[in-house]
This record gives structure tokens, sequence and C-alpha cells, in this order.
């Protein structure tokens, strides 16, 4: 249940008549009806209201709950006085405290407080302490209890005069039919009509339980607040919890801690070795270039313990890396439809669109390109960190840094890029600039846990199982 509905409820309750006990030394809502008519009738013989003409009278079918016997039915108009507003042209009013306070609307109530910026010494439509503002236009039904002496109120506002009943009672009514007040309304914008707040039916109790109800209502609410900043933290917890429960799943997989070591699938330097075999054979053949050798891992570097089979290795160690480019317009394959090319707006929740640009062949030879398998992930920009893996060729732009791995799984790598500890390591050492730049050096220098091929084969699993049940608590 919502803080509104738990408060609704409240309200409901309190209208029905099950907040609070009846007593019968209290009179019925019958006697306070007559008084309220007859009060009616000397303020009209007084001319200080107007006569309203007669709504009729109340059918069975329209009594939307039983109600204690000593309560009764009664609409709205019979026992208040309505006001509605109407606007002022700019030269009617100012902003420099002349004559009565103009109310526009709900710009104007805040909480309990009515806020005041204008003023008009041309009054016509008066609102005048102890009356309840209701807006009826634009954001509707904000509600006060009005604690200037007189006001002019525009024509977003309605202002409702109670006669011989607790003014507190009748506000807590109008807020648990705002609703239904809405729902009437013949315009397609939202707002409250003035007929429908006279039809309204209003429950009628004895004016000493009205008191008590109200008592009632104003004990009840801070706990309702109470409840709200709870749930409003729990709301907060929910929503945070299943990418939390990712990141520690993922930090889980990278410290070794998700499946068990096995000592017969080798170790994670003797799998580093195959890949500085293969990567010299493709130097031999000219396939890649030979990199500049990368400073030793320092016993500082380390960010957490992994298993002794285990191993840390730099990012550019295990794979070839690129940073991307943007071919010149002017050359005549920057436009095609033979090979996408991919900017950090098509990479997202992991996922890469390769529909959105694409490069010809005579492009390619310009681009850079990288094979299937991939990863992606974005190093310059308020993006920083994005990553996917590519299941297809594709070129990509300079915001874009690629690692194909050798003799990895690119999953397992992937799992590594995504994880909070690489994404802050990208951070960090990016710096807190407007525009965050992890430039290539950087990037390929970054420590990767690395386990033997067979063990990455057993966390990709895993991963493969419980990650989807993270995305189903979204």
């Amino acid at each position: 249940m919502t803080p509104e509905q738990l408060k609704a409820s409240i309200l409901q309750y309190a209208i029905q008549g099950k907040l609070v006990e009846q007593r019968p030394e209290e009179g019925t809502g019958e006697e306070l009806y007559r008084q309220i008519q007859a009060e009616k009738q000397r303020l009209i013989k007084e001319g200080k209201i107007k006569k309203e003409k007669a709504l009729p009278e109340i059918a069975e079918d329209e009594i939307p709950f039983d109600l204690p016997d000593s309560w009764k039915w009664v609409r709205l108009n019979a026992v208040i006085v309505l006001l509605s507003g109407s606007d002022l042209t700019p030269n009617k009013y100012n902003n420099s405290c002349k004559g009565i306070p103009y109310i526009t609307g709900a710009s104007n109530i805040e909480g309990e407080k009515l806020v005041i910026n204008r003023w008009t010494e041309y009054p016509n439509n008066i609102a005048h302490n102890g009356d309840l503002l209701l807006t009826c236009k634009g954001t509707v039904g904000k509600t006060t209890i009005l604690n200037e002496p007189e006001v002019h109120i525009a024509r977003q506002l309605m202002a409702i005069t109670a006669i011989e009943l607790n003014l507190k009672y009748l506000k807590y009514f109008v807020e648990s039919h705002v609703d239904v007040l809405k729902a009437k309304a013949k315009s397609l914008i939202p707002g409250i009509e003035r007929d429908n707040v006279l039809k309204l039916l209003l429950p009628l109790p004895p004016l000493a339980e009205q008191h008590r109800i109200v008592a009632k209502i104003e004990e009840l609410l801070p706990y309702v607040d109470r409840y709200a900043a709870a749930y409003e933290k729990l709301e907060q917890f929910n929503a945070k919890f299943p990418e939390d429960m990712k990141k520690s799943i993922l930090q889980y997989a990278i410290q070794g801690k998700l499946v068990d070591q096995r000592s017969e699938e080798g170790t994670g330097e003797e799998l580093y070795r195959q890949i500085q075999e293969e990567k010299k054979r493709l130097i031999k053949e000219g396939t890649i270039k030979k990199e500049k050798p990368l400073t030793e891992i320092a016993e500082d570097e380390i960010p957490f313990d992994i298993p002794e089979n285990w191993k840390w290795v730099r990012l550019s160690t295990i794979g070839i890396t690129q940073t991307g480019n943007t071919p010149s317009k002017s050359h005549p394959g920057y436009i095609g439809i033979d090979i996408p090319f991919i900017t950090p707006g098509d990479i997202l929740n992991g996922q890469i669109c390769y529909s959105n640009h694409a490069l010809s062949l005579l492009g390619k030879e310009v681009a850079r390109v990288c094979c299937a398998g991939s990863i992606m992930q974005v190093c310059i920009g308020g993006s920083i960190g994005k990553a996917a893996i590519t299941y297809r060729e594709v070129a990509f732009n300079q915001q874009i840094n690629v690692v194909s791995p050798i003799a990895c799984l690119s999953e397992y790598l992937f799992a590594v890029m995504q994880s909070a500890y690489f994404t802050t390591s990208m951070k960090e050492r990016a710096g807190g600039t407007a525009t965050p730049i992890i430039n290539r050096g950087l990037w390929d220098s970054l420590l990767i846990p690395l386990p033997p091929l067979a063990e990455q084969r057993r966390i990709v699993a895993k991963l493969e199982e419980i990650l989807p049940l993270c995305e189903r608590l979204k």
C-alpha cells in the first residue's frame, strides 16, 4: 500500500463513520442539518449570501455506502457557500503590496501555507479568513484553509465557506473526493466543475463527532508521514537492488568466488604464456603490430585478492586493442550499407544497435574495424564505461576503444569490463573533467584478473544462469 493509498483509506474510514465511535449524547446529523438550514436562511435574509437554486433530492441509487444511524446524507450545497474565482487583467494587480492578496492558483499553495506574490486594489471575488481554498483548474485538488483576512481568487480556485461545520472535516472530505470530481469533468483538461462540487454527497455527522474525527485523523497523519519516509527508502532500495545485486555477482565472479577452482584446468599463468606465444605468431605473420611493452604490475596496484591459480594481467596483453576513428565525410565510402558504424549511442544495456549508421566497403579502408567477439567500450564523454560484445564485424568512432581477446572468452572479459571494479578504475583514471577521457595507454594498462580458460567457461555459464534473475527483479 502506498502512502497515498494509506491516507485515502484513513479518510474513507473517517467519512464512513468507522474512525471513531458514535455517542448518543452528541445528537444527530439530522439535528445539525436543521441548524445549518436555519443559519442559511438567516444569512440569506440579511443579504450576506445569495439564495441558490435547489438541487434534486438524493436518490437511493446515489448513496455509495451505509452510514451510522446518527449521520445524514446531504448535498454539499446545503451546508456551504461556494465562490468561484475570476481572473484580473494585468493592469488590475501589482507586486508592490497594494490592496489585498491576489491568489491565482496551485503555485500559491505550498503545503498548508499561502504564498502571496500579487495584490489587487480592484477585488471582486473575495474569499475570507477561514474559507477553504480549492484549486479547480491546472494542478487540481490542492487545498488550504485561508488565514488572511481577505484575498481575491482567480478562476483556477474556488472558496468554500462552511456553515456550522468543522472546516477541517470538510477539508478532509473534499480531499478524499478530488479524483471523483476530476473524473466528472467534461473538459479534456483536468479540472473540477462548480456544479459537481455542489452536488457532492457529504456524510454529515454531529458537530462534536466531526471534532473527534478531525482529532483522530490528525493523530494518525504523522504516522502516515513516517510510513511515507520508510516507503520512499524501500522504493529506492528496490530500484537499486537489481543493479546492486548484479554488481555483487560480477564482483564475486572476477574474484574467483562464483565457481570453484579445479587444479586439472591449469593456471592463469599457463594461459597467459599461450596468449603471448599466439601474439608473437601474429606479429611474425604481419597480422598485428608489435606493441611497446607495458610496465610490470606493482604490488600496490593490485585491487583485491584472487585465487592462487589466477594471474593479474594488463588488458592489452591478452588481446588486440584499438581506438576508433571517424572517416572524413568527403571520402566516397563514408556512407553506405556494407559495414555498421558504431557510436556510443549505439551501445545500450550491454547491447549494440547495428542499424543506425553504416559505411561502404570503401569506407572500411579508412575506418577502424574490429572482428566479431570483440568488446567495445566507451572511453570518452558522459557514457564512459558502457560496453558490449559485437557479434559481427563493425567500424567504430573515436570515442570507443576495442579489445579483441586472444585465447580468452569474450564473455568473461566482458564481465570484467562491466564490473564496478573496472568501470570505477576507468573513471578514476579519466579524472573529473567536464568531458572525461581515458586514453588508449591508460585503458590498455588496466588490470584484468585472468583465470584458466576452462574456469572462464564455467564462470560465464554461471553468470548466464544468475544474471537474468537480476533483470527479472527490475
